[in-house]
């Protein structure tokens, strides 16, 4: 008897992709927490571009983070399971340490709120090792295009949360109530561990020791791929974002550098980019179910490139004296591009690394894809703040545009236009009890 393949829209509304909605919310909160909120105190208590600009260092355990993936993968934990009891440590970590910069104070606290930033993005990136490998491992591999677009889009409006509210609400209240505020929006994640989530059938191929989870998944990846091609594999991985996360490493205080207020930033530059970023997503997501990764990197990673351009374009025109209808839509026309190129950019990017794993190491070869992604935010994006303050904020746009180059000339062997490569086995949907 022959069998119909699900619709678009069965494949859309099923619990796996409730999960990537929680999964990809409480995975960005944090990040932004970093990458916006802090950045716009710092800034607002008169600490210098310099000094912000190098608290992109705090993202170091984003970099190194499959050095601990494998105890991850290897040590389970007594309660709850393989993946959701690390998923509820992580989580509980990150609400208190996020509550913990209402006690601090930028002109006092320098050195303590730099070390606390460094135990938050611990936190964040050893939470992202295990949600990662959750994803991938309950999402069948002709649902990666989709799950990972809806997860990429809570994402993305996670960052609403500490990019716009906050700021909106540090106009009105103290900045340690903001960041108490703040710091309960990891609470939907938490309980999504503990009601919602299923814990994955544990595939058989799985190492079963610690020595075996640190050696194993490099060994099959190279050995599946080739030394030469796996290498290539890993260049296209650092070069694809390089250009679009060094454009927006310093955005927030670039806005307010244009003559923007943080309410405007709050209600303008984040909600502009909100709905195009979550329709466009979305668009892309059930695009991907046709069109295949490798098509939708080189159609989404072109409209990432040039939507870099656009800050180029604004940061031309401004600063601004006064800030008047004008320039309010010119900003949100900025950010809504960006914010079209990166979801779409983002959503396939990261699909083609979940793509590239065995099911069998899903956390430790994750871990490494995605720590290698984190190198230009880490290390390079440190250097955007002495970068502008060099060459001024058109010719450093201009510069991000340049690097998004090498990332899409790879993709003519990493991912050919017509090569969409066979996807590998599909994770079981079956839960094994916690």
């Amino acid at each position: 008897m022959q069998t119909t393949s699900p619709s678009i829209w069965q494949q859309i509304f099923t619990r796996r992709m409730l999960i990537c909605i929680f999964t990809g919310f409480t995975s960005g909160l944090p990040l932004y927490f970093l990458i916006n909120l802090v950045p716009a105190w710092l800034r607002s208590e008169q600490i210098d571009l310099k000094t912000i600009g190098l608290f992109a260092l705090i993202g170091l355990p984003f970099t190194w983070k499959f050095i601990w993936s494998p105890l991850m993968d290897a040590v389970r934990l007594p309660f709850l399971g393989r993946r959701r009891g690390w998923m509820l440590v992580t989580q509980i970590g990150l609400l208190l340490a996020l509550a913990a910069y209402a006690f601090l104070n930028p002109g006092q606290h320098m050195p303590v709120i730099m070390g606390l930033s460094l135990v938050v993005a611990f936190f964040s990136a050893s939470q992202d090792i295990v949600l990662d490998a959750f994803r991938r491992e309950i999402l069948p591999d002709n649902e990666l295009g989709l799950g990972n677009a809806i997860h990429v889009n809570a994402y993305r409006i996670a960052s609403l949360i500490p990019g716009s509210l906050s700021l909106i609400l540090a106009d009105i209240m103290p900045w340690n109530q903001v960041f108490i505020i703040t710091a309960l929006f990891m609470l939907p994640g938490l309980f999504m561990t503990l009601f919602l989530a299923y814990e994955p059938k544990l595939p058989d191929a799985a190492p079963k020791t610690l020595r075996q989870t640190v050696v194993e998944p490099f060994n099959e990846f190279f050995g599946r791929k080739g030394v030469r091609q796996a290498l290539m594999v890993l260049a296209f991985i650092f070069f694809y974002k390089l250009g679009d996360s060094m454009a927006t490493a310093l955005a927030t205080p670039f806005y307010l550098d244009m003559g923007y207020s943080k309410s405007d930033i709050g209600l303008i530059a984040k909600n502009a980019g909100l709905w195009p970023a979550v329709i466009f997503g979305i668009i892309g997501g059930i695009w991907m179910l046709k069109l295949g990764i490798n098509k939708a990197l080189w159609l989404f990673g072109l409209v990432q490139l040039v939507t870099i351009l656009g800050f180029a374009w604004l940061a031309a025109a401004g600063p601004f004296p006064a800030i008047g209808a004008a320039e309010r839509w010119m900003l949100a026309g900025v950010i809504a591009a960006e914010a079209v190129g990166v979801g779409l950019g983002t959503a396939a990017f990261v699909a083609y690394m979940a793509r590239e794993t065995n099911p069998a190491f899903t956390a430790t070869q994750l871990a490494l894809f995605t720590s290698l992604s984190a190198v230009p935010r880490t290390f390079i994006n440190a250097t955007t703040g002495y970068l502008i303050e060099w060459l001024g904020y058109v010719p450093f746009f201009w510069l991000c545009f340049i690097l998004g180059v090498p990332g899409m000339l790879l993709l003519f062997w990493v991912a050919p236009w017509n090569g969409e490569n066979q996807p590998s086995s599909a994770p079981d949907d079956q839960a094994e009890t916690a």
